[in-house]
């Protein structure tokens, strides 16, 4: 039995203590939030224990999931490497490189896991995708788009659409290349936020594969989606529905994908990696890499330019 708590109950963070919940091979030992109500009202839902002080909540537990404000990462994700405590990092890992690589120094010094959550990479029609282009049946994937619009949510404030969703395509489409991004190029701007709001990000992968990210946050109706497009098939997935079909020379064909909460695969592989002591994925290095080439984005668009991902090692 693995004790955990959570640490943030807000939007995303309540989703993490209901999945917990559920688990029956762990106890969820508590819950954590600057707001008190709110932190005592997830509390009584799912039957734990509210903590005002995250850190008393730290010492009673193995793995905490962290999703509070991105700029509160790497002082809450610190605190809880010194206490010896697992960590699932909400996306992005961090609000700057410098802190993101403070984090993944700590968890390396106290020998705790920590993953990063980003989560499409669980959603089910995803991990049948991958599953086929590593059996070959897309031939070689050229080319990537994925389209991420809809609505504005009010409660994203602190920064643009880029950092807030695009980053879930950027590791998805590197997560199915299986390589990282080299250069990119944005076109972006904002029409109502203080951050862009809309943006339009081409990346370019090694052996000159791309990868197109559309993004805004303008379209009245939710969409989320990727393409990927093969020597061999074109696969298009739908992340709402969970769907994924294979369009060939001979027709379009539905393939069976095990419908499945996204968080609660998520959850469930951090889980294992405790359990098993796997090395968690996505890592640390991972959400670096995906905050630089969010960054890199921004840069681009901002300096009318193409960045190269070597200038962020610099």
């Amino acid at each position: 039995m693995i004790d955990v708590g959570v640490i943030g109950v807000g939007a995303i963070g309540k989703h993490h203590a209901r999945v917990y919940s559920e688990i029956d091979t762990v106890n969820l030992v508590g819950v954590s939030d600057i707001n008190e109500n709110v932190g005592k009202e997830v509390a009584n839902t799912f039957k734990t224990k509210f903590y005002t002080d995250y850190i008393e909540l730290l010492e009673k537990v193995d793995a905490v999931s962290i999703a509070v404000p991105t700029s509160l990462h790497v002082d809450v994700g610190v605190v809880a490497a010194k206490h010896g405590v697992h960590m699932l990092v909400e996306k992005p890992i961090a609000d700057s490189i410098t802190n993101a690589e403070r984090l993944i120094k700590e968890a390396r010094k106290n020998k705790v896991k920590m993953m990063v959550g980003h989560i499409e990479r669980f959603n089910p029609a995803i991990l049948v995708l991958k599953d086929l282009a590593k059996k070959g049946e897309l031939g070689d994937i050229l080319t990537m788009m994925a389209e991420r619009v809809g609505p504005y949510s009010p409660r994203i404030r602190d920064v643009g659409i880029i950092i807030d969703l695009a980053v879930h395509d950027i590791d998805t489409i590197s997560y199915i290349y299986e390589k990282r991004a080299k250069e990119v190029y944005t076109i972006a701007g904002n029409s109502f936020h203080t951050s862009e709001d809309h943006a339009s990000i081409l990346l370019k992968f090694p052996g000159n594969r791309a990868g197109i990210i559309n993004t805004n946050w303008l379209t009245p109706k939710k969409i989320r989606k990727l393409t990927s497009v093969g020597t061999g098939s074109v696969a298009r997935v739908d992340y709402l529905s969970q769907d994924l079909e294979l369009i060939k020379s001979d027709g379009i064909f539905g393939i069976d994908v095990p419908k499945k909460e996204p968080l609660r695969n998520e959850i469930e592989e951090f889980l294992r990696c405790i359990e098993e002591g796997k090395k968690p994925s996505p890592s640390g290095e991972d959400g670096k890499y995906v905050l630089e080439v969010a960054i890199s984005a921004i840069r681009s668009y901002k300096e009318g330019r193409t960045v190269d991902l070597r200038e962020m090692t610099v």
